[in-house]
């Protein structure tokens, strides 16, 4: 199972220093993947925007948005100029990972209707598709950057079975949340399933993304990250994600065996702890 861990863009304040600082660390220490989560209200950077600069600071480790909510986004030719831009600049290491989003706010202030969004996104994926296929729009032809990106290289997060099916149609794999083994297993069914009926080859790509804090103050800064980025989901959601954090070393190896048992290819470990440090202590664990 591979193992990459999450920028703390996610956590208002992080500076670039730290952001940047973090990415340099993860990659000198071996990790597979550095991963940017999306939110429009709330103090975090841009997925892409961060992951463009993170390009610049690396040079092997795959960058990832896990993940991106495509729908209030709305141009969907745009965003597709956005990720292949991402993928060119980086030498071809973006993992794109999409979702609809759950959060109202965030419709809100795009001017967009919540309501509907999934049959919008399903549009604005095909829309995508054809772009990075190259289809010509005009005078100069296609949208670039080319080469775009192929369902090699797609990955959607969500736990139902519209979001199963669109991973059998347009991607190669699943990202489950934050909320334990469990609700993995649960919806690596749903995802294999989905993936056979369609009569696709091989096997889905299926990853995780659990918070984790380590140090002496590792329990108190989950909790408060956790509850301040969850708050819109009230107490019982908060309770449910901060119990599900991994906020010391027993807990995240124990964690890495139960993914790594349940079938996971590669977990995605996000920080609740901006400071670059928390790489440093992470890598320790994992080599013990």
């Amino acid at each position: 199972m591979d193992i990459g861990i999450g920028l703390p863009s996610t956590i208002p304040g992080a500076g670039p220093e730290r952001i940047l600082g973090w990415a340099v660390a993860a990659e000198e220490r071996d990790f597979s993947t550095l991963a940017a989560i999306d939110r429009l209200v709330y103090g975090n950077t841009e997925p892409l925007v961060t992951l463009g600069a993170v390009a610049a600071v690396t040079r092997g480790i795959r960058l990832m948005t896990s993940i991106l909510l495509v729908p209030f986004r709305v141009n969907a030719a745009l965003v597709a100029k956005q990720a292949a831009t991402v993928d060119h600049l980086s030498g071809g290491r973006l993992v794109l990972g999409m979702a609809v989003g759950g959060y109202e706010d965030d419709y809100a202030a795009s001017g967009v209707p919540f309501a509907g969004r999934g049959a919008r996104f399903d549009a604005m994926l095909d829309e995508m598709t054809r772009v990075w296929a190259g289809e010509r729009r005009g005078t100069a032809g296609p949208i670039g950057p080319a080469p775009g990106l192929g369902r090699s290289r797609i990955v959607f997060g969500g736990g139902n079975e519209r979001t199963f099916a669109r991973i059998a149609r347009w991607g190669s794999g699943w990202i489950a949340g934050s909320r334990g083994v469990g609700s993995f297993r649960r919806g690596s069914e749903g995802v294999r399933r989905a993936w056979e009926a369609a009569g696709r080859d091989g096997t889905p790509r299926l990853m995780a993304q659990p918070y984790f804090a380590l140090g002496p103050r590792a329990r108190q800064n989950a909790e408060a990250f956790l509850g301040d980025h969850y708050a819109t989901e009230g107490a019982a959601g908060i309770e449910q994600v901060v119990a599900s954090s991994l906020t010391s070393p027993a807990a995240v190896q124990d964690a890495v065996a139960a993914y790594a048992e349940a079938g996971c290819d590669e977990l995605l470990l996000f920080p609740c702890d901006p400071d670059p440090e928390q790489v440093g202590l992470l890598a320790e664990v994992l080599r013990a």
